[in-house]
């Protein structure tokens, strides 16, 4: 293990990066996402990790779900009992299980103006920036991801065939939710960045063609993260599996910062060629093979080709991991992805 010692880089050191300016090393944020099964096996033994920092400070966005809450920040679902929904995958939940619930649904969205709810952030951020730190709010899952938990998976690629008018409205109602949300936030956080995921991408493929994509779900980005471009706060997208298709309309949409670019899915050196300079590129360390397979050198010259690959003078580079690191990742492969991370 090395025992350099690697100070956080500045709010403006990583707003340079994003916006394509020059910076002393790579940014680096979610380098230490824990996934299932990791702290079980190496539990007070990933604090070891602590020496390599992150430089960007995360703070929750609250998002409503389905548990009924006195200040009404919920969203009104028809209730299925527990029992029904352990029977099935968590993709093939239907939480809305039929369109005739949508107008009651419609009529009672969430209290965005419920007290509070940002005050948790808003005392960490406020920490943050008195360190001159990059403060990035975040959640999972919005347009996407939120309808799917709503109507079912395998429902919600039907319903954009033969529900439209129906998917349109749930998904500008969650659209207009966000934004409320969105706005508030930036207004009590006052954050540097915003994020959240939407996994589009199989591992060959989208989800839905990219003509679905444009007519159902680029028209809502456009709209939610059009209040944060507004406000000088950087767009940053988790969007697992192949999504090469729709990177130039994401980036027309107003995002700033794509992850995680997944191994085995996207050609890097294309996207590299096709979007340098247009978008910053938030690599994901290949979690999936790489990390949890290779030796420690083979991670290393991992994290050296993603530089070589995606970085230039001009910034618009952030190293990551690619998704959560997992139980049976050697821990000397931790170490040596998160030391030459911090190599620049």
């Amino acid at each position: 293990m090395s025992n350099f010692v690697v100070e956080p880089l500045t709010r403006d050191e990583v707003r340079a990066a994003i916006r394509h300016q020059p910076t002393k090393r790579i940014p680096k944020a979610f380098i230490k996402w824990w996934g299932e099964g990791l702290g079980e096996q190496y539990g007070n033994r990933l604090a070891e990790f602590a020496k390599y920092p992150e430089d960007v400070v995360v703070v929750g966005f609250p998002c409503p779900w389905n548990t009924p809450r006195d200040d009404g920040f919920y969203w009104r679902l028809p209730t299925i009992e527990q029992k029904e929904r352990e029977k099935i995958g968590h993709d093939s939940n239907c939480s809305l299980p039929d369109w005739k619930y949508l107008d009651a649904f419609l009529k009672e969205l969430p209290n965005t103006d419920a007290p509070g709810l940002f005050d948790d952030a808003a005392r960490i951020a406020e920490q943050a920036r008195k360190e001159g730190r990059y403060v990035l709010i975040h959640h999972w899952g919005l347009m996407y991801e939120r309808i799917w938990g709503f109507r079912g998976m395998e429902n919600l690629l039907i319903d954009y065939m033969e529900y439209p008018d129906e998917v349109h409205a749930l998904h500008k109602a969650v659209a207009d939710t966000e934004e409320k949300l969105l706005r508030r936030a930036i207004e009590e956080v006052k954050p540097d960045g915003y994020m959240h995921s939407d996994d589009l991408g199989g591992q060959q493929a989208l989800m839905m063609g990219p003509a679905i994509f444009r007519e159902f779900i680029k028209p809502y980005y456009t709209q939610v993260w059009g209040a944060a471009r507004e406000n000088d706060v950087d767009v940053w997208l988790h969007t697992c599996g192949h999504i090469t298709e729709i990177i130039g309309d994401l980036i027309e949409s107003g995002l700033s910062v794509l992850h995680p670019i997944q191994k085995h899915t996207m050609d890097w050196e294309q996207v590299a060629r096709d979007w340098k300079g247009k978008i910053t590129f938030f690599v994901g360390m290949d979690v999936q093979d790489t990390l949890i397979n290779g030796t420690p050198e083979q991670v290393r010259e991992e994290v050296r080709l993603m530089k070589r690959t995606f970085s230039s003078p001009n910034g618009g580079m952030i190293y990551a991991a690619g998704n959560g690191i997992v139980g049976g990742t050697p821990f000397e492969n931790i170490d040596a992805f998160l030391d030459e991370c911090c190599k620049g």
